[in-house]
Order: C-alpha cells, then structure tokens, then sequence
C-alpha cells in the first residue's frame, strides 16, 4: 500500500523550505497523521469494550509535544514506561504518574524506588522484585509480566516471549509470584504480558488473549484472586513495504473481544489494557536527510548525513524502511546502491542493494516511518549530534527539540 504520508514526498518546496530553516538530518511528525492514529485505536477500542485504557509506549517517542497531542485527544491515555525517565517524559506530556504502568527488567533498587515513589501502576518482570521492594514499601496493586513461552515479531530481536526471551514470568512460576505477591500484603492485581513487536497477522493477538486467560483463571482459581486489569501489551504493526498489508485493528480488537468476553461471561469484567507504541506513532515520522557523496566503488553507494546514528533500526535489526527522492519519488529506479551514512563502521547501511533513482550531492532524500524507534534510539557515536525535531501542522513546521550542538556533546564534561 502507498505510504500515508507520500503526497509530502512530492511536496519539494515545503520540504525544501524546512531543510533550510532547520536542517538536516530533521524529523518531522505529521500532526494529522499522529491524531488519527490515536483517535482510529480510542475509537476501535470503545467499540468493544466498556473499560478499557491506551497505555501509550514512551520509549517508541518520548518528545512531550506529540505526548501532549495525544493526551489531548484522549484525556484518560496512560503511558507504558521502562525506565525513571520515561515516567519523567509521560508527565511532561501531561500524562500523570498514577496514569503510568511502569515495566521495568533487571531493575536496580533505585530503579524500583522511583516507580513506587511515583505511585505508578507496578508491572514487575520477576517473582525476585518483590524482595527489592519490600525494602521500600509493598503497593496495594501490581501485575507481573508474563511469559507464556512464545513469541512473535518482525523480528527475532523483537520478539519478547518465548525460550530465549529475557523478559517476564514463566508460565511454570508465574502462579508462585502472585502467591508471593499476595503473602507480602499487596491487595489489588493486574496480569500483563508482551511477546513481540511490529505483528502484522490479525489472528495472532485473540490466540495471545486466550492463553493470557487460560493462565490468568489458574491463577484466580489457585490464588482465589480476581484481576483488576488484564493487559495484552502492544506489538502491533505498521507496514514498512509498499507490499506489506496493515494491521486490521478493527478485526483484531473484534475478535480478542469476543474471547475477552466469553472468559468473563458471569464473572466481574476486569478493564482490558493495552500498549501501543509503534502504531500510534510509527508512520507520523519522516527522516529528512541531504546527499552528502556519491561513490562508484566495488559496489554503488549513495551517502547521506544521517546514518546509524540518526537511525539505527536498519543496523540494529537490518529492518527496511521506505527511501524517496523528495519532489520525484516516482522517479525511475535507475541504479542499485547502498544508502549508507558517515559513521565509522560498515554497518552504517540504511539500505543494502536498494533499487534507486539518480542523486547528486545536496538532493534530499525522505526516509519513511521513523515515528517510532527513530529519534528515540538515535546516538551521539562519532561525536555527532542528534538531529532537531519538527511537527507538521498543516504544512507549517513547528520546532518541537532543538538539534544538538558539539558544545552540548560535553557540557558534562
């Protein structure tokens, strides 16, 4: 399918203009796209259940003003944080602490100190949190995150349940932690559980909801214990290829829905939480990048001043994303190159053997559906600055981080 956000590819003179006025490597955020994202998922959501509450993943993209846009649109959004950070950017974009749920992994005690003195919804990762804890003060209401021994995702490295997973509770143990839980006083329970990220099969998240409450009725059942909220996680998926089909939320909200409300027939109905990251934000995001090089080599490459540190999914994860030539994206492809940036390393690759139109140095180029994961996992190596950050409205920029400067690089020093 066309990008969304393609009719801005075409659009030379705005990009142009704001290549000018702030720079490259710049991420720009598309304002409409970012509220119909979110309104499409509130209203999806309340078309199949009563109680239900958006945790809103931080870590995808943490800039307080595309939080704020989003609490805007959707007063009772919470935030899905892993991190004292995190917690800290949720409230900066007006979502309040006891909005959060805040999941952490191999956390330290000051880690776990800060959650608790925040008074955020605790979601721990381990049946050995608790003795962290209890060195602080034991809430009234956590959840474990569960790890039912499988998985999916985009890719092997975003997978987050199954065997090699280091995130969450076992099946085999996940009974003991709640009995742990509940032996230490605390009163109030919610289940969480996230096996992977970036999923595009619709069937996949009722069968992930089923064998959440298979689990989570052993646990009632053995415990005498009832769930305040049950919390599927987020993983759901943007496509990254003109091929790749989207993710039907509507069919998937549907039908987890129905195995949702089939469990609790005759029993309290517990809220129903999720934590979408990358499909609220993913495919709001542009990287606007100027040509830098052009090198005819053993192989063809095309260089730009944004690379690995700018971006760093295609590294990372060898992850695609759509590249364009602003003002002629439908240009015809006309060579096969790698895009590459100007970090010292040989992964510095945004794409490998791209089909690609012409380019000469000082043409910008658009790197899609960098929303999310983009500027939030972007770096400093080779002392380069991360990039400014700008929102679309209506086709005005509007500066929402400034770009770094060398001298920032060592204010610490």
């Amino acid at each position: 399918m066309k990008h969304p956000l393609f009719h801005l590819i075409k659009e030379k003179p705005l990009l142009k203009s704001l290549a000018k006025e702030y720079g490259t490597p710049l991420y720009l955020y598309d304002k409409k796209q970012l509220v119909k994202n979110i309104n499409d998922m509130d209203k999806v959501l309340g078309k199949y259940f009563k109680k239900y509450r958006i945790c809103y993943t931080i870590k995808a993209n943490s800039n307080p003003n595309l939080v704020r846009i989003l609490k805007s649109k959707v007063p009772d959004l919470g935030a899905d944080c892993s991190s004292p950070g995190e917690i800290h950017a949720a409230n900066l974009g007006n979502i309040l602490s006891k909005e959060c749920l805040y999941t952490g992994n191999y956390e330290s005690e000051d880690d776990l100190k800060v959650a608790i003195d925040n008074k955020v919804h605790l979601n721990l990762d381990d049946i050995n949190s608790i003795k962290k804890i209890k060195k602080h003060s034991i809430p009234n209401e956590i959840s474990f995150r569960l790890n039912p021994g499988f998985g999916k995702g985009a890719f092997s490295q975003i997978t987050t349940g199954g065997v090699d997973s280091k995130f969450g509770v076992p099946r085999s143990k996940i009974i003991d932690a709640y009995g742990v839980a509940k032996a230490n006083g605390v009163k109030k329970f919610g289940i969480q559980c996230m096996t992977g990220s970036g999923i595009l099969d619709a069937k996949y998240f009722p069968k992930l909801m089923n064998e959440i409450l298979n689990i989570a009725n052993s646990i009632m059942r053995e415990l005498n214990i009832n769930f305040e909220y049950i919390n599927m996680g987020g993983g759901y998926g943007i496509p990254y290829k003109d091929e790749d089909a989207s993710l039907d939320i509507d069919e998937v909200f549907s039908n987890v829905s129905k195995v949702f409300h089939k469990f609790f027939s005759g029993k309290k109905i517990p809220e129903f939480w999720i934590e979408p990251g990358r499909s609220i934000v993913g495919n709001t995001g542009i990287l606007l990048c100027r040509v830098t090089g052009i090198k005819n080599s053993y192989k063809n490459f095309v260089g730009l001043d944004a690379g690995m540190e700018t971006l760093m999914r295609p590294a990372l994860y060898n992850a695609y994303h759509r590249i364009y030539k602003v003002g002629n994206p439908q240009k015809k492809h006309s060579q096969v190159t790698d895009i590459t940036g100007r970090i010292c390393e040989n992964t510095d690759r945004l794409a490998i053997d791209r089909s690609f139109p012409k380019v000469k140095v000082n043409d910008l180029i658009a790197v899609m559906d960098v929303g999310a994961y983009g500027f939030s996992m972007s770096h400093q190596f080779c002392n380069r600055p991360r990039a400014a950050e700008v929102l679309l409205d209506n086709n005005k920029g509007v500066l929402i981080r400034r770009r770094e400067t060398i001298q920032d690089l060592f204010i610490n020093c």
